[in-house]
């Protein structure tokens, strides 16, 4: 069975070490942090590594805006910058299926981190992207709606996401991610609870 993290990202202000702690209790297998987190003591291992918009080695970083860059300098900058994976959003370069797998196919060696919930908020299915995905988040959404809970509908279909990593033979890591993010305009009263109750959904899925 893949093991099931949680990005960090769900417990606001929480340190490292306190978040993991909390994330162990509730049942998640791994978490996700940022590029400089201090993770000495922290009850889980770390599943991946967030640089934001910083291109660092080895890590998760945002595709660049779309309007900051052209798309002939992201694709420039990704060609000799340090090898990372690239998380397709809206707004950015590869804010669409079509654009994500032409940056792939444009700087040899990149792999991508697939956040089902912003491929779903800009209205296509995430299934669509998991073959070049080293890993992925998973987060319910709709189109322009970045994040739903799980049982008030939405567009990504986990069943299916599943299904895909399977016939793919992945062996990445699977990260639930909510968020508060008032200043992005993505507030959430409760991101824990729905990436638990995200993750109740799906460890049955991986069990199968």
């Amino acid at each position: 069975m893949l093991p099931l993290g949680v990005v960090a990202i769900a417990f606001r202000s929480f340190r490292p070490a306190t978040a993991a702690a909390e994330a162990a209790r509730l049942g998640f297998d791994h978490i996700d942090v940022g590029a400089d987190a201090d993770v000495d003591g922290c009850d889980l291992p770390v599943g991946d590594r967030l640089a934001g918009w910083d291109l660092r080695e080895g890590c998760t970083c945002m595709a660049p805006v779309k309007g900051n860059v052209t798309w002939d300098e992201a694709v420039a900058r990704l060609r000799r910058g340090p090898r990372c994976r690239i998380e397709p959003g809206p707004g950015t370069v590869c804010g669409s299926v079509e654009s994500a797998r032409a940056l792939v196919e444009a700087v040899p060696g990149l792999r991508l981190t697939v956040d089902t919930g912003h491929v779903a908020a800009w209205g296509e299915d995430p299934v669509e992207l998991l073959d070049l995905a080293d890993h992925v988040q998973l987060r319910q959404a709709a189109p322009g709606r970045p994040q739903a809970h799980v049982d008030d509908g939405g567009a990504v279909d986990f069943s299916a996401v599943v299904d895909r990593l399977e016939r793919l033979g992945y062996r990445g890591r699977l990260s639930v991610e909510y968020f508060d993010l008032p200043a992005y305009g993505w507030p959430l009263d409760d991101p824990v609870g729905w990436s638990v109750a995200l993750a109740e959904r799906v460890r049955p899925l991986l069990s199968r």
